[in-house]
């Protein structure tokens, strides 16, 4: 465990999960099902799927509903083979998870690593039936750039168009939703060619018509604001739109996600929320 920790801290510091992932405990219960998924032509343009082994002895298979968790990195970095130990853990919980890639910056800029994220979408609505995935019944997740991108994805239609009708939800870790003017480097690399900064912002498409929202956050969080998710919270419930926040105390920016692993649990029920907001809009009609 103490070779844990001092990965957890050098997590912290240079923003890679790759020898926390190789680490950690993974959840039994949970296989990963396929690996490098093409959803694209490009190489970054790939994902990554998790099902219950439970769901598939003989006999039990069934469609269940699926997750798409789109990791962070403050668009210019992260890679989905840090995740495991996310996608199992979801898995664990009854449902097959994708965990793709996507383009980063400055390779691309906005809106590219969106274009990738509905290609991955897209992907998963068309082809999940072959792996036990229901694909009319699916949740967002993202952790902060990746909270930005599912965002994105569930609130403005451009992206996935009549596919969005088949998001049930959207969870957001941690994420920038609200953050104009682009005042800080990394902003202004992802989004500083954009003409119209407003149609960049999720909160500016904050209606009665979106999905579901459940927007966690961490109270110590100094990388990006609890204030974003307060704030889209809010928006979202002004509109109409079915949505709510929750800050955790104590908690800070990485380890809102860290808390999906095994031994971190006690320190935030991250798990336990968004699974069960996930299982509660999909059981629905």
């Amino acid at each position: 465990m103490s070779l844990l920790i001092v990965s957890f801290w050098g997590l912290t510091a240079c923003s890679t999960l790759g020898t926390f992932n190789s680490l950690v405990p993974k959840d039994g219960g949970a296989e990963r099902a396929a690996q490098d998924i093409s959803f694209g032509s490009l190489p970054r343009q790939k994902l990554d799927l998790y099902r219950p082994t439970q769901a598939y002895a003989e006999g039990s298979q069934s469609e269940l509903p699926v997750i798409v968790f789109i990791h962070g990195g403050s668009w210019q970095d992260g890679n989905k083979d840090g995740y495991s130990f996310v996608g199992r853990a979801l898995a664990s919980r009854g449902f097959v998870v994708a965990i793709p890639n996507y383009r980063l910056v400055p390779d691309v800029r906005y809106p590219a690593f969106l274009q990738d994220n509905a290609a991955a979408v897209t992907w998963v609505i068309e082809n999940i039936t072959q792996y036990g995935g229901d694909p009319s019944r699916i949740v967002l997740v993202g952790h902060s750039a990746g909270a930005y991108n599912a965002a994105m994805l569930a609130l403005d239609e451009r992206w996935l168009g009549s596919g969005r009708q088949n998001v049930r939800g959207f969870v957001g870790l941690a994420g920038p939703y609200d953050f104009l003017p682009l005042d800080g480097e990394v902003t202004q690399a992802a989004f500083g060619n954009e003409e119209n900064l407003e149609t960049t912002q999720p909160i500016s498409f904050a209606t009665a018509d979106d999905p579901p929202v459940l927007l966690l956050h961490g109270a110590d969080d100094t990388t990006v604001y609890p204030r974003n998710s307060e704030t889209l919270g809010d928006r979202l419930v002004q509109s109409g739109a079915n949505a709510r926040s929750e800050i955790y105390p104590g908690l800070g920016h990485v380890g809102i996600l860290t808390a999906l692993a095994r031994p971190f649990r006690g320190e935030a029920p991250v798990l336990d929320d968004t699974t069960e907001f996930a299982r509660e809009v999909t059981s629905q009609p």
